[in-house]
């Protein structure tokens, strides 16, 4: 597929999905969400790519939101249907099998902090913001802002940002749990590729059930959830990495896995 609105390439089992709209500060309308799902899709598929980083073209914006114009007499059915795409690709980012960073280089606002927050894991410069400004607008988040944002940081702070439509520094983002690390600006892609390296190197199906544990027992009664975790991790034992990693240990030697 010939990408318009993103840039898409793939370095030493890295993938990396670049915004490209910086004259709208990355801002996000339905054909760029179409192709984010198609690259999505693509990184799952494609068994030599192992890690995710998404950031955005510039140094203003992450993603700046939706593209508001786009909104411009759009009738109810129509905004659902921008909804569920939205949601449905975001939703397919956060269950593949590969791990995705958020590289935060700028304004990560609306559908900016719900992309963000659909990622495994969010680095951000120390220039980026966060914010849910939708009831601005008078309307509310639709690509999950109401609900993993609650998940996050709290059902309070995230009524906090949801109904105030304030922004929030890297720093507090940091603070209260929307972010893993902050760094420089100049320092972001760097430490976003190194840690999606150091993760590209580990036992792949191993980084599947990790994510299938967390995200899935999530929302499961705490004795569900330990259930899920046992058979995620009986399953680890399937592999050759395991058999790899328990010899490297025993050989007070390095593990060379091979995601198999």
């Amino acid at each position: 597929m010939e990408y318009k609105n993103i840039l898409f390439e793939v370095e030493a089992n890295i993938a990396t999905i670049t915004f490209n709209r910086p004259r709208v500060l990355n801002a996000i309308n339905l054909e760029t969400v179409l192709e984010l799902n198609k690259a999505i899709r693509e990184c799952g598929e494609d068994e030599n790519i192992k890690a995710v980083i998404l950031t955005g073209a510039g140094d203003r914006a992450f993603v700046a939101g939706a593209d508001v114009a786009y909104f411009k007499d759009k009738s109810p059915q129509e905004i659902m249907k921008f909804a569920e795409a939205g949601q449905n690709t975001l939703r397919l980012m956060e269950t593949m099998e590969k791990p995705a960073i958020a590289a935060v280089n700028g304004f990560a606002l609306g559908g900016g902090t719900e992309i963000s927050m659909a990622c495994d894991i969010r680095f951000a410069s120390d220039r980026a913001r966060f914010g849910q400004p939708e009831i601005l607008l008078g309307l509310i988040p639709g690509w999950g802002g109401t609900q993993r944002l609650a998940r996050l940081i709290g059902i309070g702070r995230a009524k906090e940002l949801v109904m105030s439509g304030e922004q929030i520094t890297a720093q507090r983002a940091y603070e209260i749990g929307l972010v893993n690390r902050v760094f420089p600006a100049e320092q972001l892609m760097e430490e976003a590729k190194k840690f999606a390296q150091k993760l590209a190197g580990m036992p792949s199906f191993a980084i599947k059930m990790a994510k299938c544990a967390i995200n899935y027992g999530y929302d499961l009664s705490l004795e569900n959830a330990m259930h899920l975790e046992i058979q995620c991790n009986a399953q680890c034992f399937s592999t050759q990495d395991v058999k790899e990693g328990v010899a490297a240990f025993l050989d007070k030697r390095k593990p060379n896995f091979t995601g198999k």
